[in-house]
């Protein structure tokens, strides 16, 4: 940040020695070589001594010119200028900022300078943590700069103030405009995302996660995503982001397949649940235990698909030996017309001391 403003403040000035109001040639060779001192002073180890004699000169020449004529207010806001990049050598962006205010104020000094300074100025404070003061000015700059090739950096730089304050709202109405563009980093993403939730859009910011995914997005992006649809209460999107990572190869971990079974299961897709299910077992992956089968049984019973649900439900009572297992599994099979397995599964649970079975025999 230093060394950019630094940089900045400096590289405007000879060219603006000659580009506005004439200046007599003594101003022109004291500007200069003011702006030479601080060019050859180290920006890591700069010597406080000369810092201190430059910005104090500038500061005085700039006092002493500012209630001249119209050259004179020019110089003046140049020796502004040189004070505030002298400071930011310093390290005191809050003054160097001061400095580029008052130069602002020369009635000499052009609209395009005055937007330019009024930027910087806007860097500064933000540099110095002057947050309000720097949100106003960044606003200001981008009101009056609409096609700026800055504009869009700017932009972002107020954004991400506006959400430091949480002023989540202000945050989206700037965003806003940025969204349509596309092309955000990693950093922009995430500021995006924080933006759209903390302002109460989460369908807003699970559609730009969603539009923004592809085969080159990172795991925590397709994660992010995923989460953010759950919370929106979206969890078929939930589901269909975790598959589409699944399938690309971006999850690979048991863990990350039960987490795609179960945003399958509360998505309303319980038949790919089940899928995934039977070959997580078939894989080896997952064992045919208990919390398994009932998970696959429930899976395929939610999904209606008549054989595999019966038949999961049989393989889990026949696991677990457990009498309501087995009573289950004869409710389901009796529901859908399966008679023959349905006596079947009452009798063993008979045989289990479930006197709930015995009653449902009665109807064979």
């Amino acid at each position: 940040m230093q060394r950019w403003v630094g940089i900045v403040v400096l590289s405007a000035l000879s060219f603006l020695a000659h580009a506005n109001e004439p200046l007599p040639g003594d101003i022109v060779r004291d500007l200069n070589g003011l702006q030479s001192q601080l060019a050859e002073q180290p920006s890591d180890e700069a010597d406080s001594d000369v810092l201190m004699r430059i910005i104090s000169h500038a500061r005085s020449q700039a006092a002493r010119l500012a209630s001249g004529n119209r050259a004179d207010q020019w110089a003046s806001a140049l020796y502004h200028q040189l004070a505030a990049s002298g400071l930011v050598r310093q390290g005191d962006h809050i003054a160097a900022a001061a400095e580029l205010a008052s130069a602002q104020q020369r009635l000499s000094v052009p609209n395009s300078q005055v937007l330019r300074w009024l930027r910087d100025e806007a860097t500064l404070r933000r540099a110095g943590n002057q947050r309000t003061e720097a949100i106003a000015l960044y606003e200001q700059w981008l009101t009056q700069s609409q096609g700026n090739p800055h504009y869009d950096e700017s932009a972002w730089r107020l954004v991400r103030l506006l959400a430091q304050e949480e002023r989540w709202d202000d945050a989206v109405e700037w965003l806003s405009p940025l969204l349509q563009k596309g092309g955000f980093t990693d950093s922009q993403q995430a500021l995006t995302t924080a933006v759209l939730r903390n302002a109460g859009q989460n369908e807003q910011a699970v559609g730009w996660l969603v539009d923004g995914l592809n085969e080159h997005s990172e795991p925590d992006a397709w994660r992010q995503a995923a989460g953010l649809a759950q919370q929106a209460g979206q969890a078929d999107v939930a589901a269909g982001v975790w598959e589409m990572a699944w399938q690309l190869g971006k999850f690979t971990a048991l863990e990350d397949r039960l987490t795609l079974i179960r945003l399958h299961l509360a998505g309303g897709t319980p038949a790919r649940a089940g899928e995934h299910l039977e070959a997580a077992i078939q894989e080896g992956e997952l064992t045919p235990d208990e919390e398994t089968l009932r998970l696959l049984a429930g899976a395929w019973q939610q999904a209606r698909h008549i054989e595999k649900a019966l038949g999961a439900w049989k393989a889990l009572a026949e696991n677990t030996q457990k009498a309501q297992d087995f009573r289950q599994y004869g409710q389901l099979a009796y529901r859908w017309g399966k008679d023959d397995q349905a006596k079947e599964a009452f009798i063993k649970a008979v045989n289990l001391g479930d006197a709930q079975a015995e009653q449902w025999l009665s109807n064979f």
